[in-house]
């Protein structure tokens, strides 16, 4: 598993894909402290930073980039046959690839989030954010993994539920948020560090035992399909 979790890591700092990961956070943190050295009401610029631009945009964006790249990238050029060719259970392919891209989405937003959440209230809401945004990061990187495995535009189908479901339809539809993982994190933030800044109408029983069925779900899948695939990469 240290091997393949060496592979992935490599391989992802190696490509060119990582460098899209670091516009989003930087802009986090600038609007923040702009925001904060203007004097602006945290009030006023908290909700649409923190969540509007932190977890309803940095977060999935950037899970989405490293979720579906840690394996669908290998898949699409051809690599993932050196992996598939060694006697590996399939897990232990599956496990270390979530947990590299789980672990990047988490440090890359976490560091971002805290600042703001940091300038925007306190260092008690900072460690919340950061805390919930790993939970989600988890749940966003095995989707996004489990996406990678079963179709060949999971960056598309990604951002149909990032755009659509999570922010069109989150905001307008009431119903559609207990689905949302941008809410589950939005409900577990607020309770570890209850403000103002953020509110959901998803209780947190609710968003800690979904965010743990996607997670564990999407996963299994992920193990699953990768099962199906034959040596030339395709499935069976």
């Amino acid at each position: 598993m240290s091997t393949v979790t060496w592979i992935t890591a490599r391989g992802l700092f190696g490509r060119s894909r990582f460098l899209m990961l670091l516009p989003l956070p930087l802009i986090l943190i600038g609007l923040a402290v702009l925001c904060r050295a203007l004097g602006v009401d945290p009030g006023q610029w908290g909700p649409p930073v923190l969540v509007g631009l932190g977890l309803a945009v940095v977060l999935p964006v950037v899970a989405l980039i490293v979720g579906t790249g840690v394996l669908g990238a290998e898949i699409d050029d051809g690599t993932v046959v050196h992996i598939l060719t060694k006697p590996l259970p399939r897990w232990q392919i599956v496990l270390p690839k979530l947990v590299v891209a789980a672990g990047v989405s988490a440090v890359t937003v976490g560091v971002p989030i805290y600042v703001a959440g940091v300038l925007a209230d306190s260092v008690r809401l900072g460690l919340a954010l950061v805390a919930a945004s790993a939970a989600g990061a988890l749940a966003y990187s095995a989707l996004f993994l489990a996406l990678s495995l079963v179709t060949r535009r999971p960056v598309l189908l990604g951002l149909v539920y990032v755009l659509i479901w999570e922010g069109l339809l989150g905001r307008f539809v009431t119903g559609t948020r207990v689905l949302s993982i941008q809410q589950w994190v939005i409900a577990l933030a607020d309770r570890m560090a209850p403000t103002p800044l953020l509110g959901t109408t998803v209780s947190v029983p609710v968003a800690a035992v979904l965010t743990a069925l996607v997670a564990v779900g999407f996963t299994v899948l992920a193990i699953d399909r990768l099962r199906s695939f034959s040596v030339a990469g395709e499935t069976s």
